[in-house]
């Protein structure tokens, strides 16, 4: 299974989708490959936003190695899941799917709901981790 976690600039709520299901997979041994992007281009290259990486760190998880990276329409092919974090996401990542079966991979995270994006919210870091932890597990019991 190849899974791709969407954003908005991949320094978020993408790489604490990735790196948490990242190593509950492994811990599984299921063999997944995992990998996030945003929908835009700022932070190409650059590691998650700190407040990710320290609030995944407390709850035993190490995203610090990832570096963002921009979603292209090459991920379609390369990827069987694209989990969004939420409906603007939706909206940019199927507007460049070039047929169903590649709109058809895209999903939202939360299945009808959004994950909030906590960039201008120190609070709401924590929560969100959580959250994104949480989800991560179901997703591995719904697809393992």
């Amino acid at each position: 299974m190849k899974i791709l976690m969407v954003c908005l600039g991949n320094i978020c709520r993408s790489p604490l989708a990735e790196g948490i299901m990242r190593h509950l997979s492994d811990k599984e041994n299921l063999n997944w490959e995992i990998a996030s992007a945003g929908t835009g281009d700022w932070h190409i290259g650059k590691a998650p936003d700190r407040r990710s990486t320290l609030a995944a760190k407390q709850i035993g998880y190490d995203i610090s190695n990832q570096r963002a990276q921009q979603f292209s329409q090459d991920m379609f092919n390369r990827y069987d899941l694209i989990f969004v974090m939420d409906r603007n996401n939706l909206i940019d990542v199927q507007r460049l799917a070039r047929t169903f079966e590649e709109r058809e991979k895209v999903k939202l995270f939360l299945d009808n709901d959004e994950v909030t994006d906590p960039y201008w919210d120190d609070s709401l870091f924590e929560p969100v981790c959580k959250q994104v932890e949480e989800r991560c597990r179901e997703i591995i019991k719904q697809l393992s």
